[in-house]
């Protein structure tokens, strides 16, 4: 009894298929290649967000000890009363982050009669940050003081930039504000 060819042909995909779908030798790495992915823009993500915490940190504690500067009078009696002495001390407050500060950290100094009377400026308008919605006036003794500073920081992370993206270009606009009576530095 002879067997055709086409069944011997039939047998052997036969076989080859009934091995191929009991084969367990790669499941580990199409397992892995399913949750690679996931696994790795989620970490990407948490890389992500302590990265904008640490900055936010960094960029609060420098906003406060540079807006102790101007509570004390220290900026306004040294002289250098201007936006930009106000900005490099900011950024010398910054630490790691000093390097990329003058480029990307903007400052609004502002002079109220109440703090029922504060408003916050809105820099940023259809993506764009707009430096000249900002001033600088530190007033003098016994004035409240609102000073807020405004630093763009780049998103890298695809799902992070799509829920935090403010700015045009993949970035993010972190704030800190400090709120203050400037103290009565002029009095004796």
């Amino acid at each position: 009894m002879t067997i055709s060819r086409a069944k011997v042909r039939r047998r052997a995909l036969t076989n080859k298929l009934a091995r191929f779908v009991g084969a367990q030798g790669g499941a580990a790495a199409v397992e892995f290649a399913l949750v690679a992915t996931p696994f790795f823009l989620l970490l990407f993500g948490i890389i992500e967000l302590a990265f904008i915490f640490l900055v936010s940190s960094s960029l609060e504690n420098a906003t406060a000890q540079a807006a102790r500067t101007i509570r004390t009078g220290e900026l306004q009696s040294g002289g250098a009363a201007n936006a930009s002495a106000f900005k490099a001390a900011v950024c010398t407050k910054f630490g790691w982050l000093q390097s990329d500060c003058t480029a990307n950290l903007s400052v609004d100094v502002r002079t109220y009669a109440t703090f029922a009377s504060v408003t916050a400026p809105q820099p940023v308008s259809n993506g764009t940050f707009n430096e000249g919605a900002l001033t600088f006036a530190p007033g003098g003794p016994n004035d409240i003081v609102v000073v807020r500073t405004y630093y763009r920081w780049p998103l890298i992370a695809p799902m992070i930039s799509q829920a935090m993206q403010q700015l045009n270009g993949g970035k993010a606009l972190l704030t800190s504000t400090a709120a203050f009576r400037n103290e009565p530095y002029g009095s004796g």
